[in-house]
């Protein structure tokens, strides 16, 4: 299967990014591909680095005008498109939500992140409920989409239950960053700690794992930090953890990358991880902390 991968950055002008967007994605598919995954909150800025009530005025309901702008272009270009939109679900109720759309342009599934960071710049708690929609696979014409968001991508027993309910893909639309203060060695051990953990879930999984990072450097409107650079560095790793590609840290780029998702049947074979598992024993999985 060929899949697209979107490493965007972002300005103010949420109509203008919609539009590169459906640029790079008609390129992706005259490239051939038959899957297009983009950034987490693709519409805009990664508005997390404050909090202020006002920009709860970004999010839409699903379906919604994105799921409308997007699925009529899946429609046209036959493709299916993993977009992560600002959802409002009720009055007071958001939540950060990836949706699958398919290629006649109908919603195939969502995905609620379950995982929330708060960290400085990352105040995502102040916005976002977390998911209630489990850890689903969503079934497409393409395969089943193991899709997670950003924060998500540091636990493994969220891919893991993914791979257990039968993904064949495990995707990470995301935006992570540096901060400027940290010093570059800093810099250097949380990027390869990001594709290191991914790398880890593909191989404890047997399967691919799609991730498509923003880039950029994006301002705080707050002036209490430097903002934060974007470190991109998209990638697609096959299910032993091999790096299919690595995209740059410091540039838009668009690219179609071919996965072969019987790969995945051989290795597990090899590698009969699931097999082995102790089920009997891990009852302490469920526990906040084991003393």
């Amino acid at each position: 299967m060929k899949i697209g991968l979107i490493q965007q950055s972002n300005s103010s002008d949420i109509a203008a990014n919609i539009t590169k967007l459906q640029q790079n994605i008609r390129r992706c598919v005259a490239e051939g591909a038959e899957l297009v995954v983009l950034q987490e909150l693709h519409n805009g800025l990664y508005f997390c680095q404050t909090e202020d009530t006002e920009l709860f005025n970004q999010a839409e309901p699903i379906p919604g005008p994105s799921t409308e702008t997007f699925g009529q272009l899946a429609k046209e270009l036959g493709v299916v498109l993993v977009l992560s939109l600002f959802e409002k679900r009720a009055p007071g109720l958001y939540h950060n939500t990836a949706v699958v759309l398919e290629k006649d342009g109908s919603i195939a599934g969502k995905y609620r992140k379950m995982h929330i960071p708060d960290d400085p710049a990352y105040y995502e708690k102040f916005y976002f409920t977390p998911g209630d929609l489990g850890f689903e696979p969503i079934q497409t014409s393409v395969g089943k989409l193991g899709v997670l968001v950003c924060w998500d991508q540091w636990y493994p027993e969220a891919a893991r239950l993914m791979a257990m309910r039968g993904a064949e893909l495990l995707i990470y639309p995301t935006a992570i960053g540096w901060e400027s203060s940290d010093t570059p060695e800093e810099k250097e051990r949380q990027l390869n700690a990001w594709v290191t953990v991914q790398r880890g879930h593909a191989v404890a999984n047997g399967l691919p794992v799609i991730t498509v990072n923003r880039t950029g450097h994006e301002p705080d409107p707050s002036g209490q930090t430097n903002g934060i650079q974007f470190w991109g560095n998209s990638f697609v790793a096959g299910p032993q953890g091999e790096l299919l590609t690595v995209f740059p840290n410091d540039k838009e780029e668009i690219r179609v990358i071919e996965v072969d998702k019987e790969r995945s049947e051989n290795v597990r074979r090899w590698w009969p991880f699931f097999r082995d598992r102790r089920i009997d024993a891990f009852d302490g999985l469920t526990e906040r902390f084991l003393l």
